[in-house]
């Protein structure tokens, strides 16, 4: 989106019992625990392109110091007292419920326990003028319609002091001077925004107020009262929207495991890639609203709309190119009619799409762009420049079509690469434009820029049309498989976020501590002395590296996850241990062959690359 500053922040959520209980189910301290877990996380997000400035744990120092200030603010203001609070908890949200005893979780419906303990209170009573005074002067703040009449309601309806300390609790961030108290989840988790743009100082940073704050539906009473409530204490400027998007439903139930109507993104994204997967949620459903999944609705959107259509006008378009203008964007002619007209509506289009960005239309921007499409496709039909001559008044026609038609591929490039980002960029590289489509300034965006003369670049396949049968079948097969993962992150579904794998390092996949395998299961797994020939750095990903890994009986390519850790030019020539045996994945558009093996180090989950620096190793030796 055009004008805005983006931070976007995001963690795992550390607190509580559940930190607790897992951490003692697994054998592991809890420090431990919670490092391979935020490990995991940011492996997965890595694997399907999911990209952040921040990573904001409780852990981290910087984010310490913003709630232990924020609390300071609220204190020096009189807006926190100390006092007691009885309740019905719910363990598995990490949140008090309003219910009563005996009663479930009224969004889980799991049981809850009665907890008593000594807290901190925020004066929330004392917002319910002052928040329902900002959303009168700023009536856009909460988005959709549905989400802001919910939240005035609910502030309407009187509200009472929140608790924001716990004194049951270990896990948390301490109150300063009153270490029994740790800070209650929600307090400790809105307060990533400001940790992650500067926190004290976010002044100087000047990425707050935030422009956008995008959430569940769940969680929209947290973002769009609690903290502005919190925001108001301190007296720190206010974000500008809050936009709460709606639940994927299956068979138009919102998915639960314990439902078991679950829907994983690792099978989608290994069948079907990740750009299509996004293209999908993001068409399918109008944004605020819960949408429907279908396997056979993405299959067919899949095909339909990826494959037959850009797809299809992509490669025609340069397959034409490449026979007719020897591989070079021809000049233009005159322009006729036909020419103008499709150039009038790619125009036209440019600011329609631009606009239903703005207002987060999703859908409806992506309904502008294949319209482009079609008419592309249509004007191509129309003009058969397939079957024009050699003579000179037929070749200038013929140049003509084909810079026309690569011109809207350029500008639908621009236009699709938000919800695209790796075909986009495929395609823009085709059509032999430098950079990629990011960099383009959408104001600047605008018929005609398209240089002739330039040499297309190499053509790669985009969106292979699938039989809708058999990718199902495949889908739903590695659906049950991932059912049965171990992991609480490796099980997570599209409905909340998504599951986890490796990256490329062997750090984060080992059984629980009391768990055995036999050595026939040990035997499966094929490692070799590898040495590392070349080393770069993946554009778009902080945390990964492409290696090129001789293993004995060839050259590998490898991803790993040690960007963060590891200079590129200091890994070449160094000899490391590589698991050989392992089926092939994609990890941000990249193929990784193999996985380096490391140990992972202290609570942040340092990878340490295992090596061979005190023996003369033979390349391609087996590890036994």
């Amino acid at each position: 989106m055009r004008g805005y500053d983006v931070v976007m922040t995001t963690g795992t959520d550390e607190h509580g019992v559940n930190v607790e209980r897992s951490a003692k189910k697994a054998g592991i301290p809890e420090s431990e625990f919670v490092a391979k877990m935020a490990a995991q996380w940011k492996a997965l997000w890595d694997e399907l392109g999911v990209q952040g400035d921040e990573f904001i744990r409780t852990t981290d120092l910087k984010h310490a110091h913003t709630v232990q200030w924020l609390f300071k603010l609220f204190r020096e203001n009189g807006y926190v007292y100390p006092g007691h609070y009885t309740g019905q908890y719910c363990i598995y949200d990490n949140a008090y419920v309003d219910v009563k005893p005996g009663e479930p979780c009224p969004d889980c419906g799991r049981p809850t326990e009665t907890v008593t303990e000594p807290n901190y209170f925020f004066k929330l009573s004392a917002f319910q003028k002052p928040l329902l005074d900002f959303y009168a002067k700023n009536p856009n703040f909460i988005q959709p319609e549905a989400r802001r009449n919910e939240v005035l309601s609910f502030v309407e309806g009187g509200l009472r002091d929140l608790s924001i300390t716990r004194t049951t609790l270990r896990w948390g961030i301490p109150v300063p001077g009153e270490e029994s108290h740790v800070f209650y989840v929600w307090f400790d988790a809105l307060t990533a925004y400001l940790s992650a743009v500067g926190g004290p100082n976010y002044e100087k940073v000047g990425y707050w107020p935030a422009d956008l704050h995008l959430v569940g539906k769940e969680i929209i009473r947290f973002h769009a009262v609690y903290w502005p409530a919190f925001l108001m204490a301190a007296g720190l400027p206010i974000p500008k929207q809050v936009w709460a998007h709606g639940w994927l439903l299956m068979d138009s139930a919102k998915m639960s495991k314990s439902l078991g109507n679950v829907v994983r993104p690792r099978p989608i994204v290994h069948v079907l890639g990740m750009d299509a997967l996004r293209y999908y949620l993001l068409r399918e459903t109008v944004f605020g609203q819960d949408g429907n999944f279908s396997y056979d609705a993405l299959v067919q959107r899949y095909n339909s709309d990826l494959a037959n259509g850009l797809g299809n006008l992509a490669s025609r378009t340069a397959a034409m190119i490449e026979k007719n203008c020897g591989a070079k964007i021809p000049k233009p002619g005159a322009l006729s009619a036909q020419d103008n007209a499709l150039a009038k509506e790619t125009q036209t289009a440019i600011g329609g799409v631009i606009e239903h960005y703005e207002k987060l239309e999703f859908s409806r921007g992506l309904e502008v762009i294949w319209a482009l499409i079609s008419a592309a496709d249509k004007y191509l039909t129309v003009e058969k420049p397939w079957s024009l001559g050699e003579s000179a008044d037929e070749q200038h026609r013929r140049a003509t079509v084909l810079w026309t038609t690569a011109e809207v591929l350029r500008i639908v490039t621009v236009l699709a690469h938000p919800i695209l980002p790796e075909s986009t960029a495929k395609v823009w590289a085709l059509l032999g434009q430098k950079g990629v489509p990011g960099s383009v300034d959408l104001d600047g965006l605008r018929w005609g820029q398209l240089a002739h003369g330039t040499s297309l670049g190499k053509s790669q396949a985009l969106f292979p049309r699938i039989e809708k049968a058999e990718a199902i079948e495949r889908m739903e097969a590695m659906e049950k498989e991932e059912q049965k993962a171990p992991s609480p992150v490796a099980a997570t579904t599209l409905a909340a976020a998504p599951a986890a794998t490796g990256t490329g390092t062997a750090a984060a996949a080992a059984p629980a501590a009391n768990e055995k395998i036999g050595i026939e299961d040990f035997a499966k797994v094929e490692m070799r002395v590898g040495q590392i020939k070349t080393a770069e750095r993946i554009v778009g990903a902080d945390k990964l590296l492409k290696l090129t890994v001789d293993i004995g009986t060839e050259i590998r390519q490898i991803c790993a996850g040690i960007a963060q850790f590891y200079e590129p030019e200091k890994l070449i020539g160094r000899k490391v241990a590589v698991v050989v045996n392992l089926a092939p994945r994609k990890l941000r558009g990249v193929e990784s062959n193999g996985m380096i093996v490391a140990a992972s180090v202290g609570p942040e989950g340092r990878p340490v690359l295992a090596g061979f620096p005190d023996e003369d190793v033979e390349i391609g030796a087996r590890l036994k």
